[in-house]
C-alpha cells in the first residue's frame, strides 16, 4: 500500500484527469483518496504546495511508464524507432489515458511547469535521430513531438470513439523521420 502522501497525490492525479484543475481542492482530494475531510490539508497546506507534488508525482509516473514501455536499447533505424514511440502513444492512451488527461490539463493551467519536461523528451529524441544519422534531427523531433502531444489530445477530446491503430500511428512517424 503507498504511503499517505502518495494516495493523496494519485488521488490529486485521479481529481485534474476528471474534473481539470479548477477541480483540484483539498476536499476534492479527500473525497477521491476516501480519506477525512481536513487529511489533504494536513500533508499539503495551500494549493501551490498540492500542485507542485502532483506535477512532481506525474514526472515520476512518466519514468517508470518510460522504463516500462520505452525501449531496452537504443534503436537501430527510423522503423525501430517510429514502432516504440508508437508503443508510447498507445499505453498513453489507453493504459494511462487518466495520466495523459491530467498531464493535458496541468500543461493548460500551468504551461511552465510542464516546459522542462518537455524539452527533455524532444532532447531525448533529437539525441536518438541525430544517433542514427537522420538529418535535421531537431526539427523532426520537434515534428514528431508535436505529432504525438496533437494525437493524444484528438484521441482523448474530439476522437474519443475512434480506436487508434498502432500500425497507422507507426507508418504516421515514419513519414516524419523519412528522406
Amino acid at each position: 500500500m503507498p504511503d499517505r502522501r502518495t494516495q493523496l497525490i494519485d488521488a490529486a492525479l485521479s481529481v485534474v484527469a476528471d474534473k481539470g484543475m479548477k477541480g483540484l481542492t483539498h476536499r476534492s482530494v479527500d473525497a477521491a483518496a476516501e480519506l477525512p475531510e481536513g487529511t489533504t490539508s494536513n500533508y499539503y497546506r495551500n494549493r501551490a504546495s498540492l500542485v507542485e507534488a502532483v506535477l512532481d508525482r506525474l514526472e515520476q509516473l512518466d519514468v517508470e511508464l518510460l522504463q516500462r514501455v520505452g525501449p531496452t536499447g537504443p534503436p537501430r533505424d527510423t522503423g525501430e524507432i517510429a514502432e516504440q514511440l508508437a508503443a508510447l502513444v498507445m499505453a498513453l492512451l489507453q493504459q494511462h489515458a487518466p495520466l495523459t488527461r491530467a498531464r493535458l490539463a496541468l500543461s493548460l493551467d500551468r504551461p511552465e511547469a510542464v516546459t522542462a519536461g518537455h524539452y527533455r523528451l524532444v532532447g531525448g529524441l533529437e539525441q536518438t535521430l541525430t544517433g542514427l544519422g537522420i538529418p535535421d534531427a531537431g526539427a523532426r523531433a520537434r515534428d514528431v513531438s508535436d505529432y504525438g502531444d496533437g494525437l493524444l489530445l484528438h484521441q482523448l477530446t474530439a476522437r474519443r470513439a475512434e480506436q487508434p491503430d498502432q500500425a497507422a500511428v507507426a507508418n504516421a512517424i515514419r513519414r516524419l523521420l523519412g528522406p
